[in-house]
């Protein structure tokens, strides 16, 4: 498979963005989006008798600037929302960028904070903002992935799912994220004894899918894993990074980016360049949030709850 991927033009992308600041839960079956509201019957319904997690991204502890002077109390309301959860998760998934500068001090907020939690099963993948210190990622390692491989890469299996944590932010400084040989080869000795019916749940930084190449919105080999991961009826990929929610099916492979607790970012191609964009105050919760996923008996597609920090 040729290593290549194809910028969409902003239309095709806004026409992806799915549900952002809204509490929708939704299935993928037979290819298509279904949709219901949060606390209906139906929600109810679809996730009964569920394996149930939670998606978590994109904290920046340490950030204080104009768009959100406070993300340390917005990610604490956040924690709180995962919290008075009425089922508990029985794991929580953080798609990266936990720290802004990859300080140490920023380190220990985050474990401070995230240590609020009542579900001490998290799972974390680093985020570009994770690996800026003096020797690459190596705090983030230190703190959130004691016996991971290479630069934090690892797999585990909970609930009759397969987790597979992807680094893809180690060469975002030189202008792309990639995966990488290494880890590429990884994945697939990881993959091969999987029964083809194993769901599957990838979760890294930075979209498996080209949304926005002009603004490293993508995975230059992506297309690499994905081959990877054909066989499999049922593969779910988490990512954050852009700080708002967009879906995308594409055969067996649903993909979904994730708010921020932090700060929101233009919408793709809406500005000059991405980053923290500011809103009116009484928006800013409208547009961070968390995710619920639940893995429901007889269903091969995952239902997915985004809720915002302004929902009830």
């Amino acid at each position: 498979m040729r290593n290549e991927t194809r910028p969409i033009a902003r239309r095709q992308a806004l026409k992806c963005m799915a549900w952002a600041g809204a509490g929708v839960a939704w299935a993928v079956v037979g290819g298509v989006p279904r949709s219901v509201l949060v606390g209906s019957a139906k929600a109810a319904e679809m996730t009964a008798g569920a394996f149930h997690f939670v998606q978590i991204s994109d904290n920046h502890f340490g950030f204080g600037k104009e768009a959100n002077p406070d993300a340390l109390g917005t990610a604490k309301e956040a924690i709180a929302k995962i919290n008075a959860m009425p089922t508990p998760p029985s794991l929580i998934l953080h798609t990266g960028d936990i720290t802004h500068l990859s300080k140490p001090v920023e380190f220990d907020i985050a474990q401070q904070t995230l240590g609020e939690l009542r579900t001490k099963d998290i799972f974390f993948t680093p985020g570009e903002h994770d690996v800026l210190d003096q020797d690459p990622g190596s705090l983030y390692r230190e703190r959130f992935a004691k016996g991971s491989k290479g630069d934090g890469w690892y797999s585990f299996d909970q609930g009759g799912v397969h987790f597979v944590a992807l680094v893809n932010v180690m060469s975002f400084a030189a202008g792309n994220a990639k995966i990488g040989a290494d880890q590429l080869d990884w994945l697939a000795a990881d993959l091969k004894s999987r029964s083809a019916s194993t769901p599957i749940v990838v979760f890294a930084h930075i979209p498996l899918w080209p949304i926005y190449p002009d603004w490293g919105w993508n995975t230059v080999d992506s297309e690499l894993a994905l081959a990877e991961l054909k066989r499999f009826g049922s593969v779910t990929v988490l990512n954050g990074h852009i700080h708002q929610v967009l879906q995308k099916v594409e055969g067996n492979v649903a993909f979904h980016t994730a708010m921020s607790t932090a700060y929101p970012q233009p919408r793709p191609g809406e500005a000059p360049s991405p980053g923290p964009l500011k809103v009116p105050a009484d928006q800013l919760r409208r547009l961070l949030g968390v995710r619920s996923i639940d893995v429901v008996p007889g269903k091969t597609a995952l239902a997915v709850v985004d809720t915002t920090l302004a929902d009830a």
